[in-house]
């Protein structure tokens, strides 16, 4: 297994150094087909004695490379191949040269060596070892051919070009492994880049896949608090003059409203139908708060049909207790304003868990106080919370309001700052006159204009209602 993950992790790299040198390696190569034998133009100028056996020369060299060319596809893994046969074949072509040259000849043809030498050299991607062996094979040729041809002394091939073109070379071996290991690590680090965006694509894939299945989730949830939620079809037979700003601040709330209607029982008169009304601002929002308002909600639905619950402190008692039991030991709770309305009497009844309600009339501001004590959030002292339940006489064209600490609590304005219950108070008294749905619009304009592009901090629910 081991041994399978080392090849497979060697060509992530080597096959696309090999394919740089492969395309590399054929230019030079084929630059040398090319170029050598229109040199022997130049030879028949300088040196037209040796102008044949030079044109030999040449044309071998010329020759072999396209035969290596010809191979090529086959020599793809080891295309330092493709420029050594060239490499190697002109540097005997040039030590023969110098050995039948005189020293001007020898000090031109120098120049034009290290020239080509050093720009085939910038091309050329291999290891060090074929640059070394290129010098020791070129360095014997010379040795070897001077032996045998030359009449000029070593001192005179060292100052006229020997001692640079030794120089060169061995600049040119350091040329060529830098280009060489810049060209790999260029090539590692690329595919190290593109590994990493790879397994940033399929991160954030999995990502979004999470968060789709999450947002489907909650989506979902929000139907569910939707459905658990009372229809506003069956307030609106029993209310005229009402609106709900129901702002959650993600997609499901822990704020939510709830209503019922019931009915007096008959003592020594008729029954009258009331109208049934809670504000409930549960512990946290989004995914928690939806819990705890589902929760908050079926235990109201029970309030209506136990004949034991007579008034709103009654209801909230009994959901203190219920919730406790619901929620064991976690020490969340909800805060909550309930009112139960009759208008045959002119009257209300109120009780509250934190949530105070407001009432405007005739432009003047009323409050009518919340016991400061949450439903649920106490366990040990469940059994001993008692609410207080105010009956309120009601009049013509009275304002009421039941809210949440959202609207209130929101950071906006010229210096960020919350709006506080002070500005909410003396907003509903200069509404008043206004129609509930207008009333609504303003509330949700102030509230948008406060926030400007802040985010909103909260849950909002404020239900107005008029008599």
């Amino acid at each position: 297994m081991k041994q399978t993950t080392l090849i497979e992790k060697k060509p992530s790299w080597q096959s696309e150094l090999n394919a740089a040198a492969f395309k590399y390696h054929t230019l030079i190569a084929w630059v040398a087909v090319g170029l050598n034998p229109i040199w022997a133009i130049g030879d028949y100028y300088t040196i037209p004695e040796h102008f044949n056996d030079f044109l030999i020369f040449r044309i071998a060299v010329s020759v072999l490379t396209v035969v290596v060319l010809l191979m090529k596809d086959k020599l793809r893994e080891s295309p330092a191949i493709i420029a050594l046969v060239p490499f190697i074949g002109i540097s005997i072509q040039n030590a023969y040269m110098y050995s039948v040259m005189n020293i001007p000849e020898l000090q031109k043809h120098t120049f034009a060596y290290i020239a080509l030498f050093i720009g085939a050299g910038m091309f050329v991607l291999w290891k060090p070892i074929y640059s070394i062996s290129i010098v020791v094979i070129s360095f014997i040729a010379n040795i070897i051919l001077f032996k045998f041809n030359s009449h000029l002394h070593t001192s005179d091939i060292l100052i006229n070009g020997g001692m640079l073109t030794t120089s060169v070379a061995l600049f040119t071996i350091l040329l060529i492994n830098t280009r060489t290991n810049l060209t790999k690590k260029e090539i590692i680090a690329r595919l190290a880049l593109a590994e990493s965006f790879k397994q940033l694509e399929e991160k954030n894939e999995i990502i979004e896949e999470k968060n789709k299945d999450i947002s489907d989730s909650i989506n979902y949830a929000q139907r569910i608090q939707q459905a658990v939620l009372p229809p506003l079809e069956k307030l609106d037979q029993v209310l005229d003059n009402y609106f709900i700003l129901y702002k959650p601040k993600d997609v499901v709330s822990g704020d939510f409203y709830w209503h019922a209607t019931v009915r007096t029982t008959p003592v020594d008169g008729p029954s009258h139908p009331i109208v049934v009304l809670a504000a409930v601002d549960c512990t946290g929002h989004g995914v928690p708060g939806a819990l705890m308002s589902i929760i908050g909600s079926t235990i109201l639905n029970q309030t209506v049909t136990n004949a034991a619950i007579n008034t709103p402190a009654d209801a909230l008692s009994f959901l203190n207790k219920e919730v406790t039991k619901s929620l064991n030991s976690i020490k969340d709770g909800m805060d909550m304003a309930l009112v139960a309305i009759n208008k045959e009497k002119m009257e209300m009844q109120y009780s509250g868990a934190n949530n105070p309600i407001y009432i405007v009339r005739n432009k003047k501001f009323i409050e009518i106080k919340a016991d400061k004590q949450a439903i649920g959030a106490d366990t040990e002292d469940a059994h001993v919370k008692i609410f207080t339940n105010h009956v309120i006489p009601l009049e013509k064209n009275d304002c009421i309001y039941l809210f949440t600490d959202g609207y209130a609590d929101q950071f906006g304005g010229p210096l960020g700052k919350k709006f506080k219950y002070k500005k909410f108070q003396e907003l509903l008294v200069e509404i008043q006159d206004n129609t509930v749905d207008e009333q609504k619009h303003i509330l949700n304009y102030h509230h948008e204009l406060w926030k400007g592009d802040l985010e909103q901090v909260d849950d909002i629910l404020v239900i107005g209602v008029r008599v």
